[in-house]
């Protein structure tokens, strides 16, 4: 006595199994008279699973959990180094007294300072990103990426790469300055590291800086 349709999809569901079916595989299984019920529930095991996350992988194809990774290594022992956000917790002006003695005329800047003289990731002078956003995974998988004005992120160019002054105690960034003719905010031109970026699979990106930079953080 042959098992219905209704048992053997229903074993299929128990299992812990993916089927991986292309369309000749699928015309071969109905012409060997598997029912159609059956393919059916084949194919949903495997949209249906969840995909294995991973934090270190070189691959930028496997899901990572959202967020900036920092490509280090290479070869068979490339990995990728999760970068956690961080966040300034100290603003300071800079300049005030030429700024006082001239009239206005010399500039003062705005800058905001991140603790700690070193970060806990280091880079080459070559260093290689890849930006894994939310609809790259499962949303249940990884955080929601947002900004600091709590809007989604959804690209690298809503990013600057920018280099840091290192300071006792702290890095700095110069993100505004002022004088006689006006005020501009934000981080100057001169302070920007020019980088380019490519889709290597939907929200995942690979970003290299342009130039050749000195070792860092």
């Amino acid at each position: 006595m042959g098992l219905g349709d209704e048992a053997i999809v229903a074993k299929i569901e128990s299992e812990n199994a993916t089927f991986d079916l292309s369309t000749d595989q699928m015309i071969e299984l109905k012409q060997k008279g598997v029912s159609s019920a059956v393919i059916a529930a084949m194919l949903s095991t495997g949209a249906n699973s969840k995909p294995e996350y991973s934090l270190d992988s070189a691959d930028p194809m496997v899901p990572h959990p959202a967020g900036v990774y920092l490509l280090q290594g290479s070869g068979s022992d490339a990995r990728m180094k999760r970068m956690n956000a961080t966040v300034s917790n100290q603003a300071k002006t800079g300049g005030i007294l030429g700024y006082a003695l001239t009239g206005g005329i010399a500039s003062a800047s705005v800058k905001v300072a991140i603790q700690d003289e070193t970060a806990p990731v280091q880079s080459t002078t070559k260093p290689v990103f890849y930006f894994f956003f939310d609809n790259a995974s499962d949303a249940s998988a990884s955080n929601a990426w947002a900004s600091g004005l709590n809007t989604t992120v959804q690209s690298p160019a809503e990013f600057t790469l920018v280099e840091l002054k290192q300071k006792k105690g702290r890095r700095e960034a110069r993100v505004g300055s002022m004088n006689i003719a006006g005020a501009k905010s934000g981080v100057m031109d001169k302070d920007r590291i020019p980088f380019h970026y490519d889709l290597v699979r939907p929200g995942v990106y690979e970003v290299k800086a342009d130039a050749v930079m000195e070792p860092g953080e």
